[in-house]
């Protein structure tokens, strides 16, 4: 008789779901999985998110924001998926480096490790060695958290080449843990217009694919325009052989905070916990969520707050995801205060081809100015920020847009005519903002990616200022992700003009935050970090409910 086989299971009882997809992409998986640790948690278990990204680019640091979407930066530093902040958002809580991978990272630790000799001179291959490497993460993810319960969204669709040995990998581990690993995927129904009728096949065809790779969904999320009837539930639970209970509807919604509730209509948590053996799980606590829903829908008035930005070159569809931390973090201002944002892209370039356009700025209640890198669009953005500033419209600055809000500053009221940052003129006569000195040794050596100021530092506010009174407190932490400073040879300058450096590093050499005394402007500030990356629905960041606010009543005087 064989001997039996002993796996060394790591976190034995620790619960994971893998959320996969199927049929096409940009459906909703990273939303599903979001709402399904939103549910857990809930009902009283602790829960980690991981996302899996199958490219090969080590972190998101170095993606086009226009083809991937914007990049959401981790207390840790690691540059990741927007998906990462979608899961902070609806856990209410940071995550971790050990939270996120791709295959360029398990590629780039197996090769490392082989060029160590830490395989002992055996031949290194994809299979065991890659895909041991991915669930050695998996676990290390789970044991790092602390939680009960892992969630792992696997990036891509069933079927691709590139997401393969993830899939693999999570089969390797629901036989070593055994009883504790449960299968979701999202895939799509559609209903073609010309039929009037919600079809199952697609779906049928990728569980199929699924099978192939030795899984079997546990629980299928049925994503569509309509809701989903009790006869296609039938139809997909034959054909699936899943449970029909298990086929939960997913239909489009308003918001993407109206899906845990979507989903508890079908009792998914309950499903949940039964498959994960934690049945006996107090009732989900979604008072507060519930709440919050219900400012997405029923704000009296709006505000109409216009976007400054660049990323506009491959047509509408990807604006949000450009810019989708800062979108979030508006609405959870404005939901909080009342009212629905009016939210309107506006292009740079646009006021640089035609400088008239920028009078159809005063039909906007507050502006921003959003991160971003390069040349592209800047003339445009100080047009803009210089009306802002004179005709007293509430303005918002994050990075990119405090560090242009300076140059601006610089230029027309401090007297420094040709003021710059030298990312756009290295030959600037006054060098407003400059490179950090490190960053310039790394720049010579070309090493863009995870080379810039990443992640949490912390910053020391001044008091009677618009940031002391949002904050509430003289010290916090934000999220940083830029390479260029305002150059400290020119603070005194700034300050003697009239520019407040309201946040400072706490040795006070780096400028976080820059304002106008309300004495002089209703609102203009801007922010050397990136506060976009820590507004959450059940709390939302004090600067851009300040910013709303006074957005809010300068609507309130223009009516």
């Amino acid at each position: 008789m064989a001997a039996k086989r002993v796996h060394n299971v790591i976190n034995a009882g620790h619960k994971y779901i893998f959320v996969l997809g199927g049929v096409m992409s940009g459906v909703g998986k990273g939303i599903a999985a979001a709402s399904i640790g939103k549910l857990l948690s809930a009902r009283g278990l602790t829960v980690n998110l991981v996302k899996v990204d199958p490219y090969l680019n080590v972190d998101a640091g170095t993606m086009n924001p226009t083809e991937h979407g914007e990049v959401f930066v981790l207390d840790s530093g690691l540059e990741t998926d927007q998906d990462m902040g979608n899961y902070e958002r609806f856990l209410n809580r940071d995550l971790s480096g050990d939270d996120y991978m791709t295959s360029g990272m398990i590629y780039k630790a197996v090769i490392d490790r082989e060029r160590n000799l830490g395989y002992g001179g055996k031949c290194v291959e994809a299979v065991p060695h890659v895909r041991d490497e991915i669930i050695e993460r998996f676990e290390r993810a789970a044991q790092v958290s602390g939680s009960d319960v892992t969630v792992v969204e696997i990036g891509g669709t069933i079927g691709d080449f590139s997401n393969a040995l993830f899939i693999d990998a999570a089969r390797i581990m629901h036989m070593r843990h055994k009883g504790d690993v449960t299968f979701v995927m999202v895939s799509y129904l559609p209903v073609p217009s010309t039929l009037g009728e919600m079809k199952t096949r697609p779906t049928q065809h990728a569980v199929g694919a699924l099978n192939s790779y030795g899984v079997q969904p546990d629980i299928i999320i049925a994503r569509s325009t309509h809701p989903l009837d009790q006869k296609r539930k039938e139809k997909l639970s034959i054909q699936c052989n899943v449970e029909v209970d298990c086929i939960i509807s997913a239909p489009d919604t308003e918001s993407i905070y109206d899906v845990p509730l979507n989903f508890e209509r079908d009792h998914f948590s309950d499903i949940l916990l039964e498959l994960l053996d934690k049945e006996g799980q107090p009732e989900a606590d979604l008072v507060e969520w519930k709440k919050f829903a219900a400012y997405a829908h029923n704000g009296t008035g709006t505000v109409k707050i216009g976007i400054i930005g660049k990323y506009f070159d491959t047509g509408d569809f990807i604006l949000s995801d450009a810019y989708l931390s800062v979108i979030e973090a508006i609405k959870f201002s404005a939901y909080y205060l009342g009212v629905k944002p009016d939210i309107h892209w506006l292009n740079a370039k646009d006021y640089q081809t035609d400088p008239a356009k920028i009078e159809d700025l005063a039909s906007y209640d507050g502006i921003i100015v959003p991160g971003g890198f390069g040349e592209s669009g800047i003339e445009g953005k100080i047009l803009g920020i210089k009306y802002a500033r004179e005709h007293l419209i509430p303005y918002f600055g994050l990075c990119y847009g405090m560090q242009l809000m300076t140059v601006e500053f610089a230029r027309h009221v401090a007297g420094l005519t040709d003021a710059n940052t030298t990312e756009i003129n290295p030959q600037t006569a006054y060098p407003i903002i400059d490179i950090l000195p490190e960053q310039k040794e790394k720049l010579a050596h070309k090493d863009y990616g995870g080379s810039m100021r990443l992640g949490a530092y912390p910053c020391t506010l001044e008091k009677g200022t618009i940031a002391y009174e949002a904050y509430g407190t003289s010290s916090i932490s934000e999220r940083h992700r830029h390479r260029f400073e305002v150059n400290p040879e020119y603070i005194g300058q700034l300050e003697k003009a009239g520019l407040v450096f309201s946040g400072k590093s706490p040795d006070r050499t780096l400028m976080e935050i820059a304002e106008l005394p309300t004495t002089s402007h209703p609102f203009m500030l801007g922010t050397q970090f990136h506060p976009e990356l820590r507004a959450r629905p059940l709390a939302p960041h004090p600067l851009f409910t300040a910013f709303i606010k006074a957005a809010v009543q300068r609507s309130k005087r223009s009516r």
